[in-house]
């Protein structure tokens, strides 16, 4: 039965208020812990990778972040070819994986039966879940030799500047750049491509996943009222939905970016593991965490320190990665608002 507040004693009505605005208190601090313990662990684990890195850094300078050289005989060591393997292999499975992804989205939202929705969603979710181990295997047993036997020579003798026959493509002869990007000697399917498109179907299923979700939160009426003014489904698609969300489309495209900056095992599988700079996207190469994970168990002294400071600068290019998604989703946030 409920108590009547107005006929209780003034003295436990205080005493009650003081209560609840204690226990206000408590909360509040709990909470506040809570999301301290998140900054406290990230401030934590870049303070550690730079003070583990602080002697690379004082011994090599600046000269660390554009040097090529990783020597551990001569204790000579640059984040160059690391640097560039993480980026390029990142920007390859973003420039494959978003396009891919948006499609899946847009099927399983837009065109897809009722009947097969529910088993290619799950298929995506089981893909997700797959241990990265598992792509790298994957990778480096069944992908790696197919891409080498009929997929490298093919981009070699139509797009590289080193075709078999030692004359050079059409689009090598008028696009330099294109042939050095597909030309190679390395008889091995292992490399940075390869690498790239091991890493798009790892995130395809992440920013599908996302991507999907959106696009069923956009209102029904604002699609039929297109499909009545005779848009077509493309055109539903791209001037509709994708404006409408396109702030958690950019959000779970970076979230997809995130975990193939981070990637380890996969990488280390595909990569070739190779501390050389080279134009050529068939070459091998290398990145920051397949480095870290080939080296580290038998690194000391400047090398372990070098190792560490390469685990700084995969810090600072997620970092500046999720800056550059927040900066962006500010962005049009003040466009929406406009």
């Amino acid at each position: 039965m409920p108590v009547n507040q107005a006929a209780l004693p003034t003295d436990i009505l205080e005493q009650r208020s003081h209560r609840d605005a204690r226990h206000e208190r408590l909360f509040r601090w709990l909470l506040k812990g809570c999301a301290l313990i998140v900054l406290a662990a990230l401030l934590g684990a870049a303070g550690a990778t730079l003070w583990g890195g602080r002697e690379a850094f004082s011994t090599f300078g600046w000269h660390f972040l554009v040097s090529s050289a990783w020597d551990p005989g001569n204790d000579v060591y640059g984040a160059l070819v690391p640097v560039y393997g993480t980026i390029a292999t990142s920007f390859i499975a973003l420039l494959i994986a978003v396009p891919v992804s948006f499609g899946i989205a847009v099927y399983l939202s837009e065109v897809a039966p009722a009947w097969l929705r529910t088993p290619v969603a799950s298929a995506i979710e089981l893909l997700a879940g797959i241990p990265s181990i598992i792509y790298g295997m994957w990778g480096l047993f069944v992908f790696a030799p197919f891409f080498a036997n009929h997929i490298k020579p093919w981009l070699t003798s139509n797009l590289g500047n080193k075709p078999d026959d030692g004359k050079l493509s059409w689009v090598a002869e008028h696009v330099p750049f294109v042939g050095k990007l597909f030309g190679s000697d390395y008889p091995f399917g292992a490399s940075i491509l390869v690498a790239g498109i091991v890493l798009a179907i790892m995130i395809i299923p992440f920013i599908s996943s996302v991507m999907r979700e959106v696009f069923q939160t956009v209102p029904t009426r604002l699609k039929e009222s297109a499909y009545a003014l005779g848009s077509s489904t493309w055109e539903v698609s791209w001037d509709i939905v994708l404006p409408y969300t396109r702030s958690a489309v950019i959000g779970g495209v970076f979230l997809g970016l995130g975990r193939a900056l981070g990637e380890t095992m996969a990488v280390t599988f595909v990569l070739g593991n190779a501390m050389q700079l080279s134009a050529s996207l068939l070459d091998p190469g290398t990145s920051i965490a397949s480095t870290i994970a080939n080296q580290f168990s038998e690194a000391s002294g400047l090398q372990k320190s070098s190792l560490m400071a390469l685990a700084f600068l995969l810090f600072v290019v997620t970092f500046i990665v999720l800056l550059i998604a927040r900066l962006m989703l500010r962005q049009l946030a003040r466009k929406e608002g406009h």
